[in-house]
C-alpha cells in the first residue's frame, strides 16, 4: 500500500507528519543496544548458572516488540490522548509503586518491584514520563489562566512521585525526577524565589539521604575518597576505556564484562569502550546529541505552549539519565545504578524509553501540522493577492 500526501486517513496523516529521521536514530539506538546486549549479558547468565547464555539477549527481544509497539502507537495520539493517556499511566504507575512497597520483594534492600508473573515490573520507570507530560500539561494550563493554580498540583503530583521513590528506597531516581520536574518548572518561568526554595529542599534532601541512608553515604564516601570502600566495579569500568583504545579489541574479546554484575545494564557504556572502542562510544554520544537536539529544535518551533513544555522535559529526562549513566561510568559521578536509554537490558526502562520517545514523536508531529497550517494559510493569502490584482 502506498500513501500519498493526499491521503487524509490517519494513518497517512501519521505517515506524512512523522519525523523519520527521529524514528530512524531511535531504531538505530534500539538495534545497538540489542548487539551490546549479545556482547554483554552471556556472562551474566553464566554467572547466574542459567542453562541459555543467551537468556538476557532473548529477554531483551522480547521486550523490544512492545517497546517498538509503544513508539509507533503512542506517536499516532494527538495532544489531548496524550494528556488523557499520561493522567491514566500515572495513576497505574503510582497504584504500582504503592504495591512494590507494601507486597514487592525485598531486592538489596529496596522494594521497587512488582511481580507480574511473567517479568518484574518497575513501576517507577512508567511513572517518569507521565509525570513530566502532567507537569508539562499544568505549567501550560497555569499559563494560560493563572488563578488555576495548575502549578500547585504539578508540585503535588512531583512531591508524590518523589515520597514513593524515597520510600523504596531509590535516591538515584528521585534525584532524576526531581533535576528534570526542576528543569521544567525553570522552563515555564517560574519566579527566582520559587526555584530557590525547591533548589533548597533539594539539596536539603540529598544531604538527609547522605546521613540517614546508609548505601548512599557509602556510595557518596568512596565516590570522594576511593579507599574509603570496594570501587571495584567503577575501578574496572574506567579501565575498559582504557584497555579498548579507539577501536576496541573486538566483539566478544572484551573481558571487562566477566568482572561486573551490571555489565549488561548499568555498565553497557564501559563493556562497549572495551569491545568496539572509544570512537563507538563517540558515535552513540553523538546519536543521542543529535536525536535531542533534534527534538529540541522541534521544541522551539512549536506554537502550542504544552507540546513546547513536554518536549524539553521528555529531552531532559532521556539525556540527564543518559549523561548519568556515562558519568558513572567514566568515574564522574557516584554509582547510581541507573540504565543507558535505548541501549541497557530492563524490561521496565526499556518500555519507559519506548513510551517517552512514542510522545516525543507525537508531539514532533504536532510540529509539522502547524508548519503545513502556515503554509496553507500563506499560499491562500497568497491566492487572493493575486486575485485582487486580476480583479483590479
Amino acid at each position: 500500500m502506498r500513501l500519498t500526501r493526499a491521503d487524509r486517513s490517519p494513518l497517512g496523516d501519521w505517515w506524512w507528519t512523522l519525523d523519520k529521521v527521529s524514528l530512524l536514530s531511535i531504531l538505530v539506538l534500539l538495534v545497538i543496544g540489542v548487539v551490546m546486549s549479545f556482547a554483554a549479558s552471556p556472562p551474566i547468565a553464566r554467572d547466574l548458572g542459567l542453562a541459555n547464555e543467551f537468556h538476557f539477549v532473548q529477554k531483551h527481544i522480547i521486550f523490544l516488540i512492545p517497546t517498538l509497539g509503544l513508539v509507533v502507537g503512542v506517536s499516532m495520539l494527538s495532544t489531548r490522548q496524550l494528556v488523557r493517556a499520561g493522567l491514566v499511566l500515572f495513576g497505574l504507575a503510582i497504584l504500582g509503586m504503592l504495591a512494590a512497597l507494601a507486597f514487592g520483594a525485598e531486592v538489596k534492600g529496596a522494594r521497587r518491584w512488582v511481580d507480574l508473573g511473567f517479568f518484574q515490573m518497575q513501576p517507577s520507570e512508567l511513572a517518569k514520563p507521565a509525570l513530566v507530560l502532567l507537569s508539562a500539561w499544568l505549567f501550560a494550563e497555569h499559563a494560560k489562566r493563572p488563578d488555576l493554580h495548575a502549578n500547585l498540583f504539578a508540585l503535588v503530583l512531583f512531591l508524590l512521585t518523589a515520597g514513593l521513590l524515597v520510600a523504596q528506597p531509590d535516591i538515584g531516581q528521585t534525584m532524576l525526577v526531581t533535576a528534570v520536574w526542576g528543569c521544567l518548572f525553570f522552563v515555564a518561568g517560574m519566579s527566582w524565589l520559587w526555584i530557590a526554595i525547591l533548589g533548597s529542599a533539594a539539596v536539603g534532601g540529598l544531604a538527609a539521604a547522605y546521613m540517614f541512608i546508609p548505601h548512599v553515604t557509602s556510595r557518596i564516601d568512596r565516590f570522594l575518597n576511593p579507599e574509603a570502600g570496594d570501587n571495584h566495579q567503577t575501578d574496572r569500568a574506567i579501565e575498559s576505556f582504557v584497555e579498548g583504545g579507539w577501536f576496541g579489541r573486538g566483539p566478544g574479546e572484551g573481558v571487562v564484562k566477566e568482572h561486573l554484575p551490571d555489565s549488561h545494564t548499568d555498565f553497557l557504556f564501559a563493556v562497549m569502550a572495551e569491545e568496539f572502542g572509544i570512537l563507538m562510544c563517540l558515535i552513540v554520544v553523538g546519536l543521542y546529541l543529535f536525536l535531542f537536539g533534534r527534538f529540541i529544535r522541534a521544541a522551539l518551533r512549536q506554537d502550542d505552549v504544552f507540546s513546547r513544555y513536554a518536549t524539553i522535559g521528555l529531552v531532559a529526562l532521556l539525556a540527564t539519565q543518559a549523561a548519568i549513566n556515562m558519568g558513572v561510568n567514566l568515574q564522574l559521578l557516584p554509582a547510581k545504578g541507573m540504565t543507558l536509554p535505548f541501549l541497557s537490558y530492563g524490561g521496565s526502562s526499556l518500555l519507559s524509553v519506548g513510551l517517552s520517545a512514542g510522545i516525543l514523536l507525537a508531539l514532533t508531529r504536532q510540529t509539522a501540522r502547524g508548519r503545513q497550517a502556515r503554509m496553507g494559510q500563506g499560499r491562500n493569502a497568497t491566492n487572493a493577492w493575486r486575485w485582487n490584482l486580476q480583479s483590479g
